[in-house]
């Protein structure tokens, strides 16, 4: 198993980075996905802008976008599943934890969180499929006592 999580911001988030990387680690080895790769990388809202406005023809900064990578067959390998990639911005984790009343650590989860099931092939488009989505992520944060 290979989760990285990389700061391409200017802060100092080096404590935050690697518990959040441990925490992936336990939601992976709990949920029985030991052959997964992926990354989470932590970026502003100028950059998450720019990525929204090529890939999904949004000129607006958004928290989260997932890339999956296992929907193309060229990245599969029988003993690995190469996940992806998942952006989040910085600052709409520290906007949305004030907008939300909860800590900046819950939103930085929850976010991340959300990116992985994305991968994992989780959508929320159906209603039926935001309820099975979001049932879940809120059973791997409060799992772990990331409540609100």
């Amino acid at each position: 198993m290979e989760i990285e999580v990389f700061n391409e911001t200017e802060e100092d988030l080096t404590k935050d980075v690697e518990e959040l990387k441990e925490f992936l680690y336990h939601v992976a080895e709990d949920e029985k996905l030991d052959n997964i790769i992926y990354d989470v990388i932590i970026v502003n809202n100028d950059k998450i802008q720019k990525i929204n406005k090529e890939y999904r023809g949004k000129d607006v900064p958004t928290d989260v976008i997932s890339f999956a990578l296992e929907d193309d067959k060229s990245f599969n390998r029988e003993d690995i599943r190469m996940l992806g990639d998942i952006y989040i911005s910085i600052e709409k984790v520290r906007s949305q934890a004030l907008e939300y009343g909860h800590s900046f650590k819950r939103e930085l989860y929850f976010l991340a969180i959300h990116g992985f099931l994305h991968l994992l092939g989780y959508d929320h488009i159906k209603k039926e499929d935001e309820e099975k989505m979001f049932k879940k992520q809120e059973e791997v944060l409060s799992r772990y006592g990331i409540e609100r």
